[in-house]
């Protein structure tokens, strides 16, 4: 009997087994994976489908999501059940239960029907925190220490100046003690700190992010009007990022101390090319729940305790200074006497409005062992970690005498910022850097007590998280090495949810060299989560009254620039649409797109030329405001032909967002513009004897915006020559650059675009490598910073072209992939996968003795088109026909063009 109900049993559960032949992984909640605090009243939730082995043509017809406030709740979720909603959509699903309050715990699960009408099992639970979403949520008041002021440090009137005038005392420290009397059932830490914060619970430091919060425009600075770049302070949005820490497992029972540090950050920089808003002050607010039910409150006010810290100066532009000799040990646990310390003072609440901190902080990325430590013939110490990267130098278990001071200089062709540290003598020491970054490959250590060994140094790379999302090889190493040194030097340049023109001179957040660089930092990485922070602050950094978008966002008044900077408005949105398929970027920015365009028209002349010519203080022209093309390796083209290029590139980029929305007539308005502007630009610039548009990049963008079919050949021929009078090399700057590989594959001219990209001379990607180089540089030759990831543009031909996988701005969201590849005779081989927001894409293809082979991967719910360089291919070793997954579109001796859907593939010849 016994064992007849075993096999019942066995029976019943087989019964239930998923039949399922796709998954749901990868749950994500606001492009974050379980985020910390959300405040989005209806969060936007998406998952990745994965197929069994072997799986063609799987697409999700059906989910179905559960919420709940417990994890253990989430079979009778509580606030949330979809039911079985026949529908593809597997990202930016808007949540549409109850109603979220603050502090709201929200878990969550998804289940997916297949093509066969099978369900999946429920995926793993994911989770998201709300909140505080109401603005009198807040008691905590802003606090900070009484032997400052309110006022940011005066800046120094030069940009070379090594230190400002006046320089900030040490970095604060905060302490607060409670008494948690009964069981601790969840407790959250809402915080935030200006510049940068650390928070601290009894002892240990809270979380692992570093140099948090997020930069962004904090508050109202009047004397932006005044800069030498001046932009009114008369911008969308000001805000501050708060974030929210699960303590619970932190606290113990009976007495607990918090404790907070704050550095100056961007906040009060002291910098010639950017502008402080105040002096450090510190928000604190926790919420304890008790299992009984009750709750306690503990928020920053004057009854905080503070104190000077060790660290004696931080800056973002001037480094770090460190002395052991003041650490008050045990200054944030619990019994710790801080009878010498006075009391917090409050501080003025910036004007920017808290928001949650639902973006990537930075965080230590990658840590890098030394390659080689060298002992010089003056007594120091040479430390070569292989490549630059933006972080700091940790001191491990190192030994000194009490007041013994060393100092770290990292070594760059652009000053960082100082580092010393001194010890205080007490045996094992340890010691980074917590408030400014450096930028370095090697370090060289003055004063060194004793020997320096390998386990006692490391350095650690720090940037904003992103997920490295793709792989890209050929049979070139040059081309891998010149992709490996501009993913480097992107990632150098990504903290405080921004990208920097360089990392170490000037930190700023460029937003000409955001856009240029944006759809290659999309092949390579998981940007989802980094750009919907960043364009937003770009949205934030419009002017309200003119639809002007400064150089750089938040902004700062070193930023110069000019119209193709302000473009990143309509750009980035544009191309986030088009690699992530989300039609919600397009409704937040088509606004703001249209009121650029907007500002765009006030310098179009009656010919319809746009030519900016922005004044400084003086009433004169400003160069900084004007900006055309950069750093060619020769002359500019002219500046008004770079800015109709992009007045013509807003207006179509805007016209295609109406026709997405379903803004007809907006749409037929922006297109009849584009369409002008197109003609204008041509009756201006095209030189009707010499059948050129002209070089420096000039012939590339008028083929990139469509030339008169009566003149393309001629053009053609034109930049054939130019190509070939420069010895096969480009002569583009960073615009023309971005478009300049793809601009010659796309016009027959695949060859030519290969032996530019493959120059190991000037200018060339490969002439940095043969000059040691390990990070893109700024200019094509030694000028200026060797950190500058703005070239990287260029690179997508790598994956666009000579791979071959291409997303089709139709279908978007690589829901529909164009796969061409476009082999070499150089080139064995190419490859290039990336993770889609549906999961996993790419191609490998490889050619020997004059045969063909390309392998496509295709993620669930996608299909491909397959254009092949010749008519006569086998699919997995079969004539095409014979594989019902293939659908043969059209055939030609040259090339056949073939459709699949979900799955893997192999055609060759």
């Amino acid at each position: 009997m016994k064992k007849l109900f075993l096999l019942l049993c066995l029976i019943i559960a087989f019964t239930f087994v998923s039949e399922a032949t796709i998954h749901p992984t990868q749950l994500t909640c606001e492009y974050l994976k379980n985020p910390s605090v959300v405040d989005v009243l209806q969060p936007r939730l998406a998952w990745i489908n994965v197929a069994d082995a072997g799986e063609r043509g799987q697409v999700q017809t059906a989910c179905q999501i559960r919420v709940a406030s417990l994890k253990e709740k989430l079979e009778n979720a509580d606030l949330w059940d979809s039911g079985k909603v026949k529908d593809d959509a597997s990202i930016r699903v808007k949540y549409d239960g109850k109603k979220l309050v603050s502090r709201q715990d929200c878990w969550w699960q998804v289940r997916v029907w297949d093509k066969n009408g099978e369900v999946s099992e429920w995926s793993e639970p994911a989770y998201w925190h709300m909140g505080l979403l109401n603005e009198n949520d807040w008691t905590a008041k802003w606090i900070g220490v009484p032997w400052q002021g309110e006022e940011t440090l005066p800046k120094p009137a030069s940009p070379a100046a090594t230190l400002p005038g006046e320089l900030p005392p040490p970095a604060p420290l905060f302490r607060k003690e409670f008494n948690a009397t009964k069981q601790v059932e969840k407790a959250v830490a809402y915080v935030t700190g200006l510049g940068y914060f650390e928070l601290y619970l009894n002892g240990e430091k809270v979380g692992d992010d570093v140099l948090v919060p997020n930069q962004t425009n904090y508050g109202k600075r009047p004397a932006l009007a005044q800069q030498y770049i001046p932009v009114d302070d008369n911008f969308k949005e000001y805000k501050v990022m708060y974030l929210a820490y699960d303590i619970s497992d932190q606290l113990v029972s009976g007495t607990n101390a918090f404790g907070a540090i704050l550095g100056n950050g961007f906040y009060n920089p002291s910098k010639h090319w950017a502008l402080g808003y105040g002096t450090p002050r510190l928000l604190v607010q926790v919420h304890v729940a008790y299992t009984d039910g009750t709750e306690e409150l503990i928020v920053s006010d004057e009854r905080w305790k503070v104190a000077k810290s060790p660290i004696l100066m931080d800056m973002v532009y001037y480094g770090e200074h460190y002395d052991a000799r003041l650490e008050q040990d045990g200054w944030c646990t619990a019994g710790f006497d801080d009878s010498a310390w006075e009391n917090a003072v409050l501080r003025k609440a910036p004007e920017g409005k808290l928001v949650a901190h639902t973006a990537h902080p930075d965080k230590v990325y990658e840590t890098l062992q030394p390659g080689r430590i060298e002992k010089m013939y003056n007594g120091n110490y040479k430390v070569d970690f292989g490549e630059e990267i933006s972080g700091w130098v940790r001191l491990k278990n190192v030994e000194g005498p009490e007041g013994h001071k060393i100092k770290i200089n990292y070594l760059s062709n652009n000053y960082s910022g100082d580092n010393s540290y001194i010890f205080k003598g007490e045996g094992k020491e340890n010691y980074a850097a917590r408030f400014n970054w450096f930028v370095f490959r090697e370090v060289e250590i003055e004063n060194w007590p004793g020997v320096l060994a390998p386990e006692n140094i490391c350095a650690e790379a720090i940037n904003t998280y992103i997920e490295e999302s793709a792989h890209f090889e050929t049979s070139n190493p040059l081309f891998n090495q010149v992709n490996k040194i501009w993913k480097r030097s992107q990632t150098d340049n990504m903290h405080g949810g921004i990208a920097s023109d360089c990392p170490h001179r000037e930190r700023s957040p460029y937003t000409g060299d955001g856009q240029v660089a944006c759809v290659t930092v999309m092949h390579n990485f998981d940007a989802q989560n980094f750009y919907y922070k960043w364009i937003h602050d770009m949205i934030g950094a419009q002017n309200v009254k003119t639809g002007y978008v400064p150089n750089g966002a938040p902004w700062q008044p070193g930023c110069g620039g000019g119209v193709a900077w302000g473009a990143a408005i309509n750009i980035i949105p544009w191309e986030f649409y088009v690699h992530y398929g989300a039609v919600d970027m397009l409704e937040a920015t088509y606004e703001p797109m249209k009121e650029y365009v907007r500002y765009m028209q006030t310098w179009v002349n009656d010919e319809g030329i746009m030519h900016s010519q922005r004044v400084g203080l003086d009433g004169n022209v400003l160069q900084w405001f004007n900006l055309g093309e950069w750093v060619t390796p020769g002359d500019l083209p002219p500046d008004s032909l770079v800015h109709t290029f992009y007045f013509w590139r807003c207006a179509d980029i805007t016209a295609k967002t109406a026709e997405i929305l379903g803004k007809r007539k907006e749409a037929k308005r922006y297109r009849e513009l584009a369409e002008t502007t197109q003609s204008a630009f041509h009756k201006c610039f095209f030189d009707a004897e010499k059948g050129t548009y002209g070089n420096a990049g000039a012939n590339i963008f008028a083929l990139k915006m469509g030339v008169p079919e009566n003149e393309y050949q001629r053009v053609i021929n034109a930049l054939k020559a130019n190509i070939k009078k420069n010895n096969g090399h480009l002569d583009t700057g960073i615009f023309g650059t971005q478009f300049f590989f793809e601009v010659l594959s796309e016009n027959g001219m695949h060859e030519l675009a290969y032996e530019a990209m493959n120059k190991k001379e000037e200018p060339g990607y490969g002439r940095w490598l043969t000059l040691g180089a390990t990070t893109s540089w700024e200019n094509w030759n030694t000028d200026g910073s060797h950190n500058h990831p703005m070239f990287g543009g260029g690179l997508v031909w790598l994956y666009r072209k000579l791979a071959g996988m291409h997303a089709d701005e139709k279908n978007p969201g690589y829901r529909h992939i164009i796969f061409q590849p476009q082999p070499v005779e150089e080139l064995e081989f190419a490859e290039y996968f990336n993770k889609t927001p549906y999961g996993k894409a790419g191609i490998k293809w490889q050619q020997k003795e004059g045969k063909l082979s390309v392998d496509v991967t295709v993620p669930v719910g996608c299909t491909a088109t397959v254009i092949l360089p010749g008519g006569h291919f086998l699919a997995d070793g079969k004539a095409m026909e014979k594989v019902a997954e293939v659908q043969l579109v059209s055939k030609k001796e040259d090339e056949l063009i073939i459709k699949v859907g979900a799955g893997n593939y192999q055609f060759s010849n």
